[in-house]
């Protein structure tokens, strides 16, 4: 197996040998779960633009990473945060990347796909009132319907500083959940992952913020299909999936507690809309089908190893997991290089990327591990580390 010097703490480097890689078999299906993977984007490294203010993309190299993902049976969740949307990716690139993607599931009879609506083309500033926040949803709403697309309803930097109260918050949702054609995915992102979003449903205190979310979707129990969370607590996570109405699913959006909520309890257990699940998808998939099949053990014996990785991608500043997201695909061979919307894969350090590469390849996530060493080397070089 080979070896390489890779940093650790101190400035000093050490030799690190690669283990065999695990064999992920394939997966029955259907999972007895839902399983989305939020997608990250791959961007053209060729485009004569400004990497910081324009985002070109690689469609083709986009598209084939999500066939990827749905050859192994996971749905996709597109333009999302993953997906760098409100850090890099506007509104008009996503909604045809939306486009691309729902043209794509067309050759995957079945696949899951959702689609991220929000406000992002109305900046969030002081004069925005909540009418305009009901109308950036509206806009967005129509365009993904327009394209058969299925909803997951993101929340909004705008609507967090045009609400006064809770009331605005049921106001805008309640507008937006009686217009829409199908049941929505509601996407409570915590301001771990966007301290914009700090103080949503019109409460600092998430206990108390769970309590608006949850009567909103009580009174409009038929226009949704689910709500993910991503407080990164899974205390919360289960005390919210607990008194969510009949037939309202919880899609757990918790990167360090995934494999339990997944597996769940005697009360119910969570299905799953993971960015990690993007950096895992082999994990990921061999381990629902063990769940499906009824082997429990199987499920937290792949899923275990995984769990110190994903905690290490997305450690705070959790916006920038999506560096580590982009780094595991580009170690694995599904795109050609570490390059990022926005410039974001100078986001974590050089620390940060060979901690990365020591748990993706104990949890055996390194397919091929001469190519993702050589791949490493390239990198550690570009930052002055002969590894």
């Amino acid at each position: 197996m080979p070896t390489l010097n890779l940093p650790v703490a101190g400035g000093e480097l050490a030799p690190y040998t690669t283990r065999m890689p695990q064999n992920f078999p394939p997966a029955d299906q259907p999972f007895n779960r839902i399983a989305y993977a939020a997608a990250h984007v791959v961007p053209d490294p060729l485009a004569d633009r400004d990497p910081w203010l324009e985002a070109a993309i690689d469609w083709d190299a986009t598209m084939d990473f999500r066939r990827y993902v749905w050859s192994l049976g996971l749905g996709i969740a597109e333009a999302m945060d993953t997906a760098q949307r409100g850090m890099g990716m506007d509104w008009p690139t996503s909604l045809q990347l939306i486009q691309r993607t729902l043209e794509a599931a067309q050759d995957f009879p079945g696949a899951l796909v959702g689609s991220g609506v929000g406000t992002d083309h109305l900046a969030a500033g002081d004069g925005v009132s909540v009418d305009d926040v009901i109308r950036a949803y509206e806009d967005q709403c129509y365009a993904v319907e327009k394209l058969g697309g299925r909803i997951v309803l993101m929340a909004s930097r705008a609507l967090v500083k045009a609400a006064q109260s809770p009331d605005d918050y049921i106001k805008v949702y309640d507008r937006i959940l009686s217009q829409v054609k199908e049941p929505v995915i509601i996407h409570w992102l915590g301001e771990m992952f966007d301290p914009a979003l700090e103080g949503y449903w019109g409460h600092k205190n998430h206990m108390e913020a769970m309590k608006v979310a949850v009567d909103i979707i009580a009174a409009n129990p038929a226009k949704v299909d689910g709500v993910k969370i991503s407080l990164l607590d899974k205390g919360k996570e289960i005390a919210m999936r607990r008194r969510l109405p009949q037939g309202v699913r919880m899609y757990t959006g918790d990167d360090f507690n995934y494999a339990e909520l997944i597996a769940g309890d005697e009360q119910g257990y969570s299905d799953a809309l993971l960015g990690i699940f993007d950096a895992i998808a082999p994990a990921a998939a061999a381990a629902l089908g063990s769940l499906s099949r009824g082997d429990t053990g199987t499920f937290h014996d792949i899923l275990a190893p995984t769990v110190p990785l994903s905690r290490h991608i997305f450690k705070a500043p959790t916006r920038f997991y999506k560096t580590g997201v982009v780094f595991m695909a580009y170690l694995n061979g599904l795109q050609n290089h570490f390059i990022m919307v926005g410039g974001q894969e100078s986001a974590r350090s050089t620390l940060h990327l060979a901690e990365l590469f020591r748990l993706a390849d104990a949890a055996g996530l390194l397919a091929d591990p001469d190519r993702a060493c050589a791949r490493m080397r390239l990198v550690m070089a570009m930052r002055g580390v002969i590894a």
